[in-house]
């Protein structure tokens, strides 16, 4: 039977792209290669994370996915939590960093600067001891990553009909057809959602771009005792440096980074920033690494672990600290600073990609605005 739209990839991408066309009447088919999503969409914090994007249309398309997570959970019942973030400061810089970022973006966002003994307030997770202070954000929402992606696609069948064939392995796309072994899936209109996968379908798109993919290490600590919630997802004054929004801070930031590179070189090689955020369960989601290549080796080093946990000790401290779970996970990443790709290989089929980190805080408002016909590149 031929559908409107068929999607490949039940990730985050592939399931936002598919409510964005169900909500408008199409006829919706998504194909995935596997029994459940497996990927990038279930190996991270759980983050909506509109206070790393740059003011604009990157924020803008940020706090849209926020709102349609919020609405799906209330619709569905997945679990959502929205914690807000708080970012901490230790030097004099990095709370210089945070005063600029917060005073440059102060007119488009409601950010909160706090003492040490307020931030201490909003969790008692914090290290206390050389505590400078910290920036509040209400906007910040955590799910649970491998349960929410496994529950979207029934919602989404459930409220707008929209198929989901597992197990399926597409093979080749052309226009209006997509070949998985000896079945033929026909529609209107195709949408490639596959991360990284989508080399195999369309490899001389993908050497074409300035893509590279990343490899990240994260890891969870067990259910704290007591039903006890760690208020906020804690960021320390590494995460200043990695997220794009924090620009803004200009000559402050500057100046952090150099101090980062000349005192911690191990944790620039490697792309570490620590975050910590908390499940539905009460366990604690601990993060994470950056290594960039187009290919990885399967392994985990214990090393980049081991840097991510003596720097989290500095900021934050739980009452069971115990790894239960390590994982690793890899996703497509642009290299000349693009924010994801959108790009027609042929008539009626759109691939779209490379939100790099930012998948579960940017998918939904980016295809709400690529089917809405009011995506700006």
């Amino acid at each position: 039977m031929k559908s409107n739209a068929i999607v490949i990839g039940a990730g985050i991408v592939g399931l936002a792209t598919a409510r964005a066309l169900a909500i408008r009447g199409k006829k919706v088919r998504v194909l995935e290669r596997n029994s459940f999503a497996v990927g990038a969409s279930i190996r991270n914090f759980g983050m909506i994370w509109p206070i790393g994007q740059p003011d604009g249309k990157m924020y803008e398309r940020a706090m849209l996915s926020q709102s349609i997570w919020k609405e799906i959970a209330a619709a569905s019942g997945i679990w959502h939590d929205p914690v807000g973030s708080l970012h901490l400061a230790y030097s004099d810089v990095e709370m210089e960093v945070l005063e600029s970022f917060r005073d440059t973006v102060n007119n488009t966002r409601d950010y909160t600067l706090m003492s040490p003994s307020e931030a201490c307030m909003r969790s008692t997770a914090i290290v206390q001891n050389g505590l400078k202070g910290g920036l509040y954000s209400p906007d910040e929402m955590i799910v649970d990553s491998p349960t929410a992606i496994k529950a979207l696609p029934a919602f989404l069948h459930q409220q707008y009909g929209v198929e989901f064939i597992w197990d399926t392995h597409v093979q080749q796309v052309e226009t209006g057809k997509v070949y998985s072994g000896n079945k033929v899936f026909e529609a209107d209109e195709i949408y490639v959602c596959n991360g990284p996968d989508f080399e195999n379908l369309f490899p001389e798109t993908f050497a074409a771009l300035p893509i590279t993919k990343c490899k990240l290490q994260m890891m969870r600590m067990g259910v704290q005792p007591n039903g006890w919630r760690m208020g906020p997802s804690i960021c320390g004054g590494l995460s200043l440096t990695h997220y794009a929004s924090f620009s803004a801070a200009g000559e402050p930031l500057q100046r952090l980074k150099q101090h980062i590179e000349d005192t911690m070189p191990d944790y620039v090689k490697w792309g570490i920033h620590v975050m910590v955020s908390q499940n539905a369960s009460g366990e604690l989601i601990i993060g994470d690494s950056h290594e960039y290549g187009p290919t990885h080796d399967p392994f985990e080093k214990s090393f980049i672990n081991d840097l991510i946990l003596k720097y989290l000790s500095g900021f934050a401290r739980f009452q069971e600290e115990k790894i239960t779970v390590n994982w690793n996970g890899v996703y497509a990443k642009l290299k000349d600073g693009r924010t994801e790709i959108v790009t027609s290989p042929m008539a009626g089929v759109t691939i779209i990609n490379g939100l790099g980190g930012a998948g579960m805080t940017l998918s939904f408002g980016l295809a709400e605005q690529l089917i809405a016909g009011n995506y700006v590149p």
